[in-house]
């Protein structure tokens, strides 16, 4: 993820959303959720381990065991499991009493739909949601109860003049040595060998909810109708045919990349355990495997790995930000679980800031300058990424400084300048390259996902869908993929896709109103409506209020007398 692309709009939360959680009992549950930092997070506080105990500590054995104990410690709580948030650290879910807004009688005063509680039905007042923090993004209200503003003290300032804010997305990690899956008691989270997502069995999930307590980013969630654990699934019925995940999907910045990452599982646990944490980053770096390395390819094909796997690593745009241009960070790598989602930092402000002040703000010489001066401060992106060290940090920075210079002296007719990217230990191939990678990417550039062990060679062109609604030629996805910007499948051969569970046998897609689908053997589903699977045509049961005087909520004739709705 690129942190200097996002502008905070949530379009990934409300499509994961729409995908995963739409239903009773994970109302709260955002399994890709968007952060302002500074902040408290979601839940509050969530970082702040020696409240939570999530993550691993290492033993002066150099062993390591679940921050919240071991199985003794555990089996001690299995009925009363007190380190994990409450609904208030999360929030409180809500819905408006709709019915007194459409159906009040005419009046002097204007009908409120006022906020009432999802659990209790009852009316409440609105206290806290999954991005409060936004309202107040960097103010001293909010951001001094930051944990990680806590612990570098005065080294933040909270002033008007000084304060900052950035957009942090997240999802599940997929952790290399997920703690999740150590503490769980019935074994029902398990990481996928063929592609390391990190899922719950629901069979076997008995609701014990220590998974909650031992993840240290606490992206699982507990059902409280069902009685089950539930977390992110890296969208893995679209990955295995080869498409990409929801919220990278819609994201409107583009700041969102997928690729293949070749490691060696016997050394997880060794880099997991190093001493020092700050040596945490550069130990998971080297679990990463080269996949041009012939011995890697050669012994991906001993052990069954198809050759589109290894073909896919090597294109890996997440290999090359993470590994081979190293501005990609880890999320607390000191949690020793080995995270896999990577992020840019963002370094924007320098620009602005830099030509505010009548200097060039692309000029290297003054960029290098003000890296140290940053309005975001470097210490803070260090407890963000790498442990507090601020060496990695300001190396990336110092490189995403030099790729703008680089390039703008290019892009002026100028010629290149090899020196700015020597300084910072690049060749002026390599920052065109990562240029490329950040700034051009298309989509097959963005997302190099392939399809999963069980899809033969054969059918791979038939299944994948480059499912962009605005792929069209010129459009902004740019993927060529189709003749005109309209519709689901505009200009494109239908295709089997793999969406939310049933949503593919349930999709409304008659030509007439949904009212009609009886008879044209349409099924469709009631309550609630996945937005996502509606292509624009009908009134599906539930979407719509119903009519007075007669009408339904399924849609009619689209000839039907005006009234009120």
């Amino acid at each position: 993820m690129n942190l200097d692309k996002c502008i905070g709009c949530h379009t990934c939360s409300v499509t994961c959303k729409q995908a995963w959680t739409n239903r009773g009992g994970v109302e709260y549950a955002w399994f890709n959720n968007v952060e302002t930092r500074p902040g408290q997070g979601y839940p509050r506080t969530y970082q702040d381990q020696e409240k939570w105990k999530g993550g691993w500590v290492r033993q002066p054995n150099g062993k390591l065991v679940p921050r919240a104990g071991g199985r003794i410690r555990r089996l001690a709580t299995i009925f009363a499991n007190p380190v994990m948030p409450s609904i208030q650290d999360y929030y409180e879910p809500w819905t408006y009493d709709y019915d007194t807004l459409t159906n009040a009688p005419l009046g002097d005063d204007f009908p409120v739909a006022s906020p009432r509680s999802v659990l209790t039905g009852k009316p409440m007042r609105v206290k806290w949601s999954a991005n409060w923090d936004d309202d107040l993004g960097g103010g001293p209200e909010l951001a001094a109860q930051d944990p990680i503003v806590r612990r570098l003290g005065d080294k933040v300032k909270l002033s008007f003049e000084e304060t900052f804010m950035f957009y942090l997305p997240r999802i599940c990690e997929h952790c290399l040595n997920p703690t999740c899956v150590a503490a769980c008691p019935s074994g029902a989270l398990y990481k996928r060998v063929e592609d390391g997502i990190v899922l719950v069995d629901q069979d076997r999930c008995r609701g014990w909810r220590m998974c909650v307590t031992g993840c240290p980013y606490k992206k699982i969630y507990f059902n409280h109708k069902t009685g089950k654990a539930e977390k992110c699934t890296f969208c893995y019925p679209r990955v295995e045919v080869g498409m990409p995940t929801i919220c990278s999907e819609t994201c409107v910045g583009r700041l969102r990349y997928l690729g293949v990452i070749l490691y060696d599982a016997d050394r997880v646990g060794e880099a997991a355990s190093v001493e020092d944490e700050q040596d945490l980053y550069g130990a998971q770096l080297d679990v990463f495997l080269d996949p041009s390395d012939p011995s890697v390819r050669a012994a991906a094909r001993r052990d069954g790995i198809p050759d589109r796997w290894v073909d896919s690593a090597e294109r890996s745009p997440v290999y090359a930000l993470a590994k081979r241009f190293r501005v990609a960070l880890p999320l607390h790598p000191e949690y020793r679980t080995m995270p896999m989602v990577w992020y840019v930092p963002p370094l924007s402000p320098v620009v602005d800031t830099l030509t505010r002040t009548g200097h060039d703000g692309e000029e290297a010489g003054n960029l290098f300058g003000a890296i140290d001066a940053l309005r975001i401060p470097i210490e803070y992106l260090a407890e963000l990424f790498t442990a507090g060290d601020t060496a990695p940090v300001d190396l990336v920075l110092r490189r995403l400084a030099a790729m703008r210079s680089y390039m703008r002296r290019i892009n002026l007719g100028q010629d290149r300048d090899e020196s700015i990217a020597e300084a910072v230990g690049m060749t002026g191939t390599e920052i065109e390259d990562m240029y490329r990678l950040l700034a051009l990417a298309k989509y097959d550039e963005r997302y190099v996902v392939p399809t999963a062990f069980g899809v033969d060679e054969a059918d791979k062109g038939v299944i994948e869908e480059v499912g962009c609604g605005l792929d069209f030629d010129g459009g902004p996805g740019m993927g060529g993929m189709g003749d005109v910007p309209f519709g689901e499948a505009s200009g494109r051969p239908d295709a089997a896709s793999v969406e939310t569970f049933h949503a593919l046998r349930d999709r409304q897609t008659s030509e007439g109103a949904g009212g009609d689908g009886a008879a044209h053997g349409k099924t469709f589903t009631r309550g609630r409506v996945n937005l996502l699977n509606w292509d624009g045509n009908g009134r599906p049961r539930g979407l719509f209020p119903p009519r007075r005087g007669g009408g339904t909520d399924n849609g009619g004739d689209r000839g039907d007398a005006p009234g009120p709705r």
